[in-house]
């Protein structure tokens, strides 16, 4: 059990067993400050739209700040009619429709704040969603391990949606309600400067209250977009993971996890509700007692004759333009407490560091020439500084080799190639293809020379053919035709629905091994000059693994290309096997050569047949 960053209490940071897609959240001490700082910033772009916006909302205000001494003009000229038994109605219907066009005019430009500020906000978000889906392109992957995908994801949709909703709705409001607080509080001091200073008195205490709220509250809102990303990062776990759940019954122990953040994130959102729903009942009161006060003082200011009826009628509308958007204020302020925790998440994950620019390297291998020679020398690496997975890895293979990879689990194997495809950055030593430096080359460079095939199968939403081909472009059908034929799959892509045109996604009601041979396809239709099979035949029965084996021969003729394998049946005729043991090479050779040896490779040949025997 981990403490969490919030004072709501102690919480399991990550559910227990997470994998290498696990770990701690991306979460760093950012304060709400540093957030709206770099919200700004990243709004500079959009600087004129916005002052058009504002612009438009101060002359709306002072348009809307003009009609209450119209009105007490009004008031006064038909009080000073009656008085004298002649009404001047000419007078009054002139300033009547001059306070008519102030409103309308008043409503033009207001509705022209809002639009032009919405529209600026949904802008922002389009390309700060851009900026993020970049962002995951240029992070790390050794990133990734250690970060929940949901909370990442929670990041990308709750987070930015949560900043932009708030922002949309907050923003017109609070610049509407600032200039028109500043312009009521001018109008009434100079109306009535002791009017003004009662109204004013009042709200401070409105301010001051307001105040306390926020700085008590804006820990809740941080925490509710917190566990918000949490409890998606669980979610996304279990449904990935729902049937091994069932089948370990991990029902309870998942439930009991989802409960506990579903209880942290109640609790935060109540908090946070409840303290930041205090503020526009407070400006309420605050509005009340102005106008109080207001009516008290006025009526014995025009009982001694200091003032006219009139003022007191544009004061009680100058209070009601004060206190007014002190509510609306109140109410934005809620939502800006939201936008500054999702900024905080947000620009944390922009924030990262990124992997190193690569645009001024100029060593290029054409994958149409590269002979296929790889060397390691001295290779050395560690997920963790404090974890050495690879120590002293050399290795040389000729061109059009093929190597073999075997030891047990953990022993490195995954990683020698997460190395070679520059997935992660060396420790220390050096990769080569056909004597140039993997780190000289562009990752781009590095990818376009593998064709790789993982253990784990990959479909997206789109037809057969699109997963095939995926990612390269003018491929001809009869090249995808033709791989799918050497894989087997041909017949049973025919018999779906609309053959190759038939749309799939990674739920598609297709077996393992067919999603597999799809993934084999893949790879072949890619026909780069090297290749990587990662357990590639492991979900495929023996009789289909017999053709893909043979495929798979097919494919290699005349490239260099590296197995990982457990099965080793599959591996009797590489050129080449290594065994690793501890990150370390202890035997390489031929099978026949490594059997003779009686070594750690005979041990684990025979372990197949003794563990036949047994069953």
């Amino acid at each position: 059990m981990a403490k969490d960053n919030y004072t709501l209490g102690t919480v399991q940071t990550q559910p227990t067993g997470r994998g290498p897609r696990g770990g701690r959240p991306m979460e760093k001490a950012k304060d709400a400050k540093k957030a709206w700082r770099e919200t700004i910033h990243y709004c500079r772009p959009y600087l004129v739209w916005f002052a058009l916006a504002f612009t438009a909302a101060l002359i709306s205000v002072l348009l809307t700040l003009f009609a209450p001494n119209q009105l007490s003009r009004i008031t006064d000229l038909i009080s000073d009619g009656m008085e004298a038994g002649v009404v001047d109605t000419a007078r009054i219907l002139h300033i009547s429709i001059l306070v008519g066009l102030f409103y309308i005019f008043s409503a033009l430009l207001s509705f022209t704040k809002n639009f032009t500020l919405r529209s600026v906000t949904e802008y922002i978000m389009n390309r700060l969603r851009r900026d993020i889906d970049h962002k995951l392109n240029r992070v790390p992957l050794r990133r990734f391990d250690s970060a929940s995908f949901g909370d990442l994801l929670s990041r990308v949709t709750n987070d930015v949606d949560t900043l932009g909703m708030s922002l949309s709705m907050a923003l017109g409001n609070i610049v509407g309600a600032i200039f028109e607080i500043a312009g009521s509080c001018v109008m009434m001091l100079l109306t009535n400067p002791l009017l003004g200073l009662t109204a004013i008195l009042a709200s401070i205490i409105g301010f001051v209250g307001m105040n306390l709220i926020i700085k008590r509250s804006q820990k809740y809102f941080k925490a509710r977009q917190y566990y918000l990303g949490m409890l998606n990062g669980h979610i996304e776990e279990m449904y990935a993971g729902h049937d091994i759940v069932k089948a370990f019954s991990g029902e309870d122990e998942a439930l009991k996890t989802f409960d506990e953040y579903n209880e942290k994130l109640y609790s935060s959102n109540l908090m946070s509700q409840f303290l930041s729903s205090i503020m526009q009942p407070l400006m309420v009161i605050v509005g009340d007692i102005g106008y109080v006060a207001v009516c008290v003082v006025g009526a014995i200011m025009v009982s001694n004759h200091m003032i006219s009826f009139g003022v007191i009628v544009a004061f009680i509308i100058y209070v009601k333009m004060f206190t007014q958007p002190l509510s609306m204020l109140a109410q934005s302020m809620t939502e800006l407490q939201s936008a500054a925790a999702a900024a905080e998440r947000i620009f944390d994950f922009l924030g990262e560091e990124e992997m190193a620019d690569e645009s001024q390297k100029t060593a290029r291998l054409d994958p149409d020439k590269v002979r296929g020679e790889v060397e390691f020398s001295h290779v050395k690496f560690g997920y963790t500084p404090d974890r050495t997975i690879i120590h002293d890895f050399s290795l040389k293979v000729k061109p059009g080799q093929k190597v073999a990879i075997v030891g047990p689990t953990g022993a490195g194997k995954t990683t020698i190639v997460n190395l070679l495809m520059r997935f992660y950055e060396l420790d220390d030593g050096s990769i080569s293809i056909d004597g140039v430096k993997t780190s000289d080359l562009t990752r781009e460079n590095v990818h376009a020379l593998f064709c790789m095939v993982l253990q784990d199968s990959w479909l997206f939403e789109g037809t057969v053919k699109e997963n095939i081909v995926y990612s390269m472009k003018n491929v001809p059908d009869e090249k995808v035709i033709e791989a799918c034929k050497s894989v087997g799959l041909d017949h049973f892509i025919r018999s779906l629905p609309k053959g190759y045109d038939t749309p799939l996604s990674d739920e598609s009601n297709m077996s393992v091994g067919q999603k597999q041979l799809m993934t084999i396809a893949r790879a072949m239709v890619e026909d780069a000059p090297l290749l990587i099979l990662d357990e590639a035949t492991s979900s495929v029965d023996t009789r289909t693994e017999q053709q893909v084996q043979w495929a798979m021969e097919k494919l290699t003729e005349g490239r260099t290309s590296f197995t990982i394998a457990h099965r080793l049946s599959t591996i009797r005729n590489s050129d080449v096997i290594i065994v690793m043991k501890d990150g370390d090479i202890i035997e390489t050779g031929s099978h026949d050569e490594l059997l003779e040896k009686g070594g750690f490779y005979h041990q684990l040949w025979n372990s197949q047949f003794v563990n036949a025997e047994t069953i």
